[in-house]
């Protein structure tokens, strides 16, 4: 297999032509209609019951669809939704600090480097409005001003308070919120939840999107479910590094599973590392927690001025400290995007200044402002987050600073969607951060439970019934149908292929190899020579997996081994394909930042006359990798490079 890719073909985005800030409504208003009483006629699947698709199932159950939802939970609120605790962003402009729509726009546009597309940027400010009446309106508990009115907070990229919040808890408690509209939805007969299911497949019959193979994580027991619709809001798969910020259970196989039958896989190298998680303490390790980007508002990152400093913290004066975010990037400070934050993190560490008993982490020092806000109010805005950080190191973020350090987070890249948020694949929709959409090559904080939001709640139901109506007097795919026969067949080859390798390696073992080579040869700084060994060892650590797993245990049984080492086989193909995609795209930007491509000041430099565009890859039969291009223009926000000083 050869790593130079083939540019086949330009792909069309959808976006109706003109204005971009008006491109949603248009769109909206050119959409087809299904009628009240057809709707029951159709049947969507959405797999995944976290705040895209609890919202999309919630939503569509409510217009008089039938709709079954699909999680490999035990519960819809278990969804990984919950861990993004910061905030939301909405661009009500309630604060007087001058905010509105169109900056809203600037600062994701900007903050994800120019690699996004500009009318999905309008499209999440226009929805940010009713995202937040929304969930207010079904029990989020936002946080709210002495008058009543809802209150707000900074993020990262940001000039203005555009962020709601439920104290450090905001994930947790909208997903509560969508989980419980989701739940009325099956108490009244139009959502059917299927729990502990993991889809394994796609079903594409007559070149769409016609249901999914899943397997019965308790029983074992592997069948088809078929619908006219399907919608993947399954997540991102960051931890393909191992470790990672993202629950252990989190994985790609369901993106990855519909990319294997034609779906395009959007800037699969574009992955945010986020700067405030907490450092690995030990060699046992298997994930790193988030500590949330809402504390940077009144934290403030510093290293020692001289490297390998020994001093505790506290007993390093002001003078001999270097807040190097506040010095590099004055105007923005310790609230500059994450990408530009885990890069100067990473510097500084490489540079011997980093702390803490492995030397891998920075401070994030809460001295000044406990001092000038008081105790309690620092407890209020972020008292589980002090607890959470107290619990896992033992430290008391009240007395001595926090330490952090950049962690792989967020997966800007995804399943690449069009305008109406349909994959390559008709009838196969993506939302949430399954998909590529609005963040580019580094998203903004608290804009993931955002765009969740805004595809779940109020972009897939409106999309979803304009490609269903032409369908409108057909019925579901039969189960005895070849396509379906072929899928479920596949999936139990592949079981039987893995149990019946008989090593003597867990998969855990591989998916921590795999992670140590992604870190050093895909994290935060890239180079062509560290991405084409990655490329070399990727593989033959895939042929190790396929030639030495040890899976325990069969088919018919609750088994976690199984499940890991279909979730590791998917990754070492997926890991592949970023790092090819990463030495492909021969410039820097955003979170992809190649070594070779710097300004003299150490900042991503963009080759906007060869890349302004997206790459969405096909992956042959035979394991080639295809590059199809989706070209990107700016109009209502010029190209220009970014500068936070």
């Amino acid at each position: 297999m050869s790593i130079g890719p083939t540019i086949e073909q330009l792909l069309d985005s959808g976006v109706p032509e003109g204005d971009p800030a008006t491109a949603w409504q248009r769109r909206r208003d050119a959409y087809r209609l299904v009628g009240p009483l057809n709707r029951g006629k159709f049947t969507v699947i959405v797999v995944g019951t976290g705040l895209a698709g609890a919202g999309c199932a919630a939503a569509l159950g409510e217009l008089g669809y039938d709709v079954h939802a699909f999680t490999f939970h035990d519960a819809p609120r278990r969804a990984h939704s919950v861990a993004a605790q910061g905030g939301i962003n909405a661009a009500r402009a309630r604060k007087v600090d001058n905010d509105s729509i169109r900056r809203f726009v600037v600062d994701t546009v900007k903050g994800g480097d120019f690699r996004a597309r500009e009318a999905d940027a309008f499209r999440l400010a226009e929805e940010s409005i009713r995202v937040i009446d929304h969930l207010d309106a079904i029990g989020a508990p936002f946080a709210r001003e002495y008058g009543g009115s809802l209150a707000t907070r900074s993020f990262g990229g940001v000039q203005v308070s555009r962020t709601y919040y439920t104290r450090g808890q905001t994930g947790q408690q909208l997903q509560v919120a969508a989980s419980q509209a989701l739940l009325r939805q099956v108490a009244a007969g139009s959502v059917t939840l299927h729990t502990r299911s993991e889809m394994l497949d796609l079903i594409v019959a007559d070149g769409r999107a016609q249901g999914i193979v899943v397997r019965d994580l308790v029983t074992g027991r592997i069948g088809a479910r078929t619908a006219h619709a399907v919608v993947l809001a399954t997540g991102g798969y960051g931890t393909v590094f191992f470790q990672s910020t993202l629950a252990r259970n989190s994985n790609a196989t369901a993106a990855w599973r519909a990319h294997r039958r034609g779906a395009l896989m959007a800037s699969p190298s574009f992955i945010q590392f986020h700067p405030t998680a907490l450092p690995v303490s030990a060699p046992w390790q298997t994930k790193t927690t988030l500590m949330s980007e809402s504390l940077r508002n009144d934290g403030r990152i510093w290293v020692p001025r001289t490297a390998g400093d020994e001093r505790a913290a506290n007993d390093i004066p002001d003078a001999d400290r270097d807040y190097y975010l506040e010095r590099k990037y004055p105007a923005y400070g310790n609230l500059t995007p994450r990408d530009v934050a885990s890069r100067a993190a990473r510097e500084q560490i490489e540079a011997g200044h980093g702390v803490g008993p492995l030397r891998n982490s920075v401070y994030l020092d809460f001295a000044d402002a406990l001092a000038r806000l008081g105790r309690a109010t620092i407890a209020e805005r972020y008292g589980n987050l002090f607890s959470m950080y107290h619990d896992a190191t033992g430290e008391n973020p009240y007395e001595v600073p926090m330490r952090i350090a950049p962690a792989a987070h967020f997966t800007m890249g995804g399943l690449w969607s069009d305008y109406d948020q349909m994959t390559s694949i008709p009838g196969l929709f993506v939302g949430g951060e399954a998909g590529w959409g609005y963040h580019g090559a580094n998203r903004l904080g608290a804009n993931s439970l955002l765009s969740a939001c805004v595809d779940g709640w109020f972009t897939l139901p409106y999309s979803i019934p304009n490609y269903l109506a032409p369908l409108l007097g057909e019925g579901r795919l039969p189960l005895d149908h070849d396509a379906v026969r072929a899928a479920v067949g596949a999936v139990t080859g592949r079981i039987t292929d893995l149990l019946d390798v008989g090593g003597r390696t867990g998969p855990d073992r591989f998916h921590r190899r795999l992670g140590e080579i992604l870190y050093a040869g895909c994290g935060v700084a890239r180079s062509p020579a560290g991405l084409t060994s990655a490329i070399g060892e990727i593989r033959s650590l895939r042929e190790q997996f396929w030639s030495d797993v040890r899976v325990v245990g069969s088919a018919s049984e609750f088994n976690q081994e199984l499940e890991r080492a279909g979730r590791v086989a998917d990754f070492l193909e997926l890991a592949e394909l970023m790092c090819v995609d990463a030495l492909d795209r021969d410039e820097s930007c955003g979170a992809h930042f190649r070594v070779d491509h710097q300004t003299a000041q150490g900042e991503a430099r963009r080759d906007d006359d060869h890349w302004c565009a997206v790459s969405a890859w096909e992956t042959t039969a035979d394991g080639r990798h295809i590059r199809h291009r989706e070209p990107l223009a700016f109009d209502a926000v010029p190209l220009q490079t970014r500068n936070y000083q």
